[in-house]
């Protein structure tokens, strides 16, 4: 697979959820069943070991074993995808790039080490020395509002000019003013948006795309919403508020209970019923529920009937 740049690196992009069995154990059937419905419905991309994915919490082999899976499926129906060698050890995450390279993914995921903040120059230490490791294949920055050191616009800037190698940003984004910041310098990145607020990033003109929360609820609408972004972005915007209602009626409660990102991707995917996957989190992590799935679903038909299934 051709390396992604910060041109070519767009649209809706599909997470790998992680099937966990009442044992603990990851269900690889169940995750391969996952993979050829996501890569069939023709998502954007497909990216590993995201918070979803859990990536803090796999054994290396596990993490291995999950890669080469998405490799080689993504190989066979030529659906470009990006492996998440994030963890919060940067020896562990560089060891990640080195161990996959050979299954040529598009780019890395990466975030910075997240035990203990880092300074600027730590942040370039760690990035230059991952982009020398991943050659030729590019880097994308997660960096979510709860890490430890949460990059601004002007931060963004400056690690964009330093790593040539960096191609993308996934972030919380903000509100007006950091769009405008965004907008005035000009970074030269791909920056990826909150999936349900993607028409307003696009809108805004900075964001190009999502690794997206959206798609968790339905991989295929949240690609047909994605190119209604790109034909009529007044259409996409008046479904994004139908999408926030949704959200706000039936998945800000559980944030508000102290519900996890990842356990609120997976109850998304329970909802939207696309996939088997169930809502289970692994030890010592929390899920919500299956029988709170039907309420929301009737909820999400009547809200936003494009994202489910007759």
């Amino acid at each position: 697979m051709e390396p992604l740049t910060r041109h070519t690196l767009r649209g809706s992009w599909s997470t790998l959820l992680l099937p966990i069995q009442s044992d603990d154990r990851i269900d690889y059937s169940c995750l391969q069943d996952e993979l050829d419905y996501i890569t069939r419905v023709g998502v954007s991309g497909v990216y590993t070991n995201g918070t979803a994915g859990e990536f803090f919490n796999q054994t290396e082999d596990e993490f291995d074993k999950i890669s080469a899976l998405t490799a080689e499926i993504c190989h066979k129906t030529s659906i470009p995808f990006q492996i998440g060698a994030s963890h919060m050890s940067p020896i562990i995450s560089l060891e990640r790039i080195i161990r996959t390279k050979s299954l040529g993914p598009g780019a890395y995921q990466i975030i910075l080490p997240d035990w203990v903040a880092t300074t600027r120059q730590e942040q370039l230490s760690f990035l230059n020395r991952m982009a020398e490791a991943a050659a030729p294949v590019p880097l994308v920055l997660y960096n979510p509002g709860h890490a430890k050191a949460v990059l601004n616009p002007e931060d963004f800037a400056q690690l964009a000019d330093a790593v040539p190698a960096l191609i993308g940003i996934k972030v919380a984004a903000g509100g007006p003013d950091w769009y405008s910041t965004m907008r005035t310098l000009e970074i030269p990145l791909a920056v990826f948006v909150p999936g349900h607020r993607l028409a307003t990033g696009i809108k805004e003109g900075v964001g190009v795309g999502a690794y997206s929360n959206v798609a968790c609820l339905n991989p295929l609408a949240a690609q047909q919403w994605y190119q209604m972004m790109r034909e009529d972005l007044d259409e996409a915007l008046r479904l994004e508020r139908r999408i926030g209602a949704f959200f706000e009626q039936c998945i800000l409660p559980y944030y508000s209970a102290g519900y996890s990102d990842m356990a609120l991707d997976k109850y998304l995917a329970a909802v939207g019923g696309w996939t088997d996957i169930g809502t289970r989190l692994r030890w010592p992590y929390r899920w919500i529920d299956r029988k709170d799935v039907q309420k929301a679903r009737t909820m999400g038909r009547n809200l936003i009937p494009e994202f489910f299934d007759e």
